[in-house]
């Protein structure tokens, strides 16, 4: 089958490799010619374990190129694939402008009948104007060209997006035509051999889905975040309450753990689109503010952690920061709770000696440039350079590496021995062993033994 997937962003560099991988002829198609020209030499402008080769491969055997010819693209689609981004708006609304823009370029550009999938996560009610843009531009060339616009949400995980794909938990189908759904059907068959998991619904509800999702997970999140803090002024350690909650089947283990907050580029954007759009219905989602205004609160519960032991007047303090990412597996810093705890410490007068494994000295896309040229942020090369003369260690992404690291030489590196665990990774009881004072989310803090 001949796909066009418009947006070489994460959603749609991954969907366009792996459809590719299956056999099908694909074009991801990108306005960026910088991008276009990275990923026309080989290079993958985003970090995701596996897809590099899904890529390289799909190349090789010449199912897959990238081009910035959207009508050559759509033209010969029999499936077209929004992939844009749908960046929140300055109230947190979704902006549609680029999922509309492809709407009006598939318009003026199809040649045959083709199924249009929004991809792109999207408020409820964007497929009818996806499918009105489409039939303005067609009514304007004077063609008469049928087509369906469906709406299939992704639920990839970022570090674990190929594998999501390739084994999905279940495919959700939004639409009101019989061919349309057959031609899903279709198309995702290859994935669906051992067990049928498309969920057919109507295009509404499909967009909704997607939404109530992110914001399930994110609110679970915050919830735990909100026990923790309770814990944390109660004398409880919210590890033995995380495992006793998680035990209860109803419950499970699953987006439990506390932490210094999510970020990314889907929670906090979906959650904000979902109270805009309940606003706009004359609804006060009183839940899904909280959620964000936790979450919000969150990001800073490291800050206070640090100020509550060295002060509030951190100048001439160094920090050394583990983990710049929103989370493991990804160069992702959108949203991430780094920048967050970064600018507090810089505004308190402290410098940071952050390390990443994977963002390293690419953080600077994601950072803003005057923390960096001012010198009072350095991005080191190796994890343990980051710990060099600092007051303390803050981890913030629990990358595995950190899990295990080396605690005597952190000791001896640290000026003083001080750890600040934001993702709860280490026993209180052995970092004291350890000799180190410790402070994590909700759990019991203890000084050096």
């Amino acid at each position: 089958m001949r796909i066009a997937v418009i947006g070489t962003g994460y959603v749609g560099l991954v969907t366009g490799a792996c459809f590719a991988e299956m056999g099908n002829h694909v074009v991801c198609v990108d306005n960026d010619p910088a991008k276009l020209a990275r990923l026309q030499a080989g290079e993958i402008p985003i970090f995701e374990p596996g897809l590099q080769p899904v890529v390289e491969q799909a190349v090789q055997a010449g199912l897959l190129t990238f081009s910035a010819d959207v009508a050559a693209a759509v033209g010969a689609a029999e499936y077209i694939f929004i992939a844009v981004g749908t960046p929140p708006g300055e109230d947190g609304s979704a902006d549609l402008r680029y999922v509309l823009a492809v709407a009006r370029d598939i318009g003026r550009h199809l040649q045959k009948y083709a199924v249009v999938v929004d991809k792109s996560t999207v408020p409820v009610g964007t497929a009818d104007k996806v499918r009105a843009a489409i039939s303005e531009e067609l009514a304007a060339r004077g063609a008469s060209i049928g087509f369906d616009v469906v709406s299939n949400p992704e639920f990839l995980k970022e570090g674990a997006a190929v594998s999501d794909f390739r084994s999905p938990d279940r495919v959700i189908v939004g639409t009101d035509s019989e061919k349309a759904r057959r031609r899903m059907t279709e198309l995702y068959g290859p994935l669906l051999r051992n067990h049928d998991r498309m969920l057919f619904m109507g295009v509404r509800d499909a967009e909704m889905t997607k939404y109530a999702a992110n914001a399930m997970l994110a609110t679970r999140i915050s919830f735990m975040n909100e026990i923790a803090n309770l814990c944390d002024r109660l004398g409880v350690d919210v590890e033995n309450v995380r495992k006793g909650i998680g035990s209860d089947s109803r419950i499970g283990y699953s987006f439990i753990y506390p932490g210094c907050g999510y970020g990314g580029s889907c929670f906090p954007k979906d959650v904000k689109a979902l109270v805009q759009s309940s606003r706009a219905c004359d609804f006060e989602p009183s839940l899904l503010q909280a959620v964000e205004a936790r979450n919000e609160r969150q990001k800073r519960v490291l800050f206070d952690k640090v100020v509550a032991h060295f002060g509030a007047d951190l100048s001439g303090r160094r920090f050394g920061v583990w983990g710049l990412s929103f989370k493991p597996n990804t160069d992702d810093m959108r949203e991430a709770p780094s920048l967050v705890l970064i600018e507090q410490l810089l505004a308190a007068g402290a410098s940071v000696a952050a390390y990443d494994p994977v963002v390293g000295n690419d953080a600077h896309a994601g950072m803003p440039r005057e923390w960096l040229e001012s010198g009072r942020v350095e991005l080191s090369k190796y994890q343990y350079d980051a710990l060099r003369e600092a007051d303390a260690m803050i981890l913030v992404t629990e990358w595995k590496r950190f899990r295990q690291p080396d605690f005597d030489a952190m000791r001896d590196l640290l000026r003083t021995p001080v750890i600040f665990d934001g993702r709860n990774q280490y026993d209180p009881v052995l970092m004291s062993d350890y000799g180190f004072t410790y402070y994590g989310i909700g759990r019991t803090n203890v000084a050096a033994g």
